[in-house]
């Protein structure tokens, strides 16, 4: 048996009250800390892209000009303007012209052809609007067997890598890391040895960014969910 003493009734409610103010905080913090992180990387890329464009800009087109203060995210407004005009130009004939002269003086530099062609072709992949998406989210036993991780599906492998491996057929396999999904491996699996999941590639990129703490609903817990209340 527990001995109550006139202490016991003063030291409860502070520790529920503490542990209700702990719950509290991180509860908004999960909600109050992306929106900051987000408004201060916006923020540190339009400080840095303005630092640099607006000097650039002659004063007679300059608004600070004429208000005597800079207006944040000016810019950013010229360098997109910029951007859409050269893509523009690089459309026609001159434009075209004008890139194959100025690769071909960059595929004569040691260093700068190096440099150069590999931030071309990480830039090329990043924006390519065709078959840039994921297909599917699945899971594969890695880094033993055992042992699932979440994985993506990116194009069914094809080529020397099939032929070389003798399997009928294979799956070319991005595995994220942990909390930073951008980075990871890439992985040719056989096709028996993946298991499609049913949720998608955003819920899976969740459920990796988070550490396993987002577990996203089944598909019986989402048509649960649809289902109308009885009003028997």
């Amino acid at each position: 048996m527990t001995r109550k003493n006139k202490y016991t009734k003063s030291i409860t409610p502070k520790q529920t009250l503490m542990q209700r103010l702990r719950s509290n905080f991180f509860t908004g913090l999960i909600i109050v800390a992306p929106v900051v992180i987000t408004i201060y990387l916006l923020w540190s890329v339009i400080t840095f892209i303005d630092a640099r464009i607006v000097p650039l800009v002659p004063s007679l087109y300059n608004p600070s000009t004429y208000l005597g203060q800079d207006i944040p995210g000016f810019g950013v407004v010229i360098f997109l303007i910029s951007t859409a005009i050269i893509g523009s130009l690089t459309k026609g004939l001159f434009g075209r012209q004008i890139i194959r002269l100025w690769e071909g003086i960059v595929s004569r530099t040691p260093v700068v052809r190096s440099v150069y062609n590999g931030l071309k072709q990480i830039v090329e992949t990043v924006l390519s609007q065709s078959n840039s998406n994921f297909q599917n989210a699945c899971m594969i036993e890695y880094p033993r067997k055992g042992i699932w991780a979440i994985a993506f599906i990116s194009t069914a492998s094809k080529g020397e890598i099939l032929e070389k491996t003798g399997e009928s057929e294979m799956l070319s396999v991005f595995l994220p890391t942990t909390p930073n999904p951008t980075s990871g491996f890439l992985l040719f699996v056989p096709r028996k040895d993946v298991i499609i999941l049913d949720m998608t590639v955003e819920d899976a990129a969740k459920l990796v960014i988070s550490a396993g703490l987002v577990i996203p609903p089944t598909k019986k817990e989402i048509a649960a969910r649809a289902k109308p209340v009885s009003t028997k």
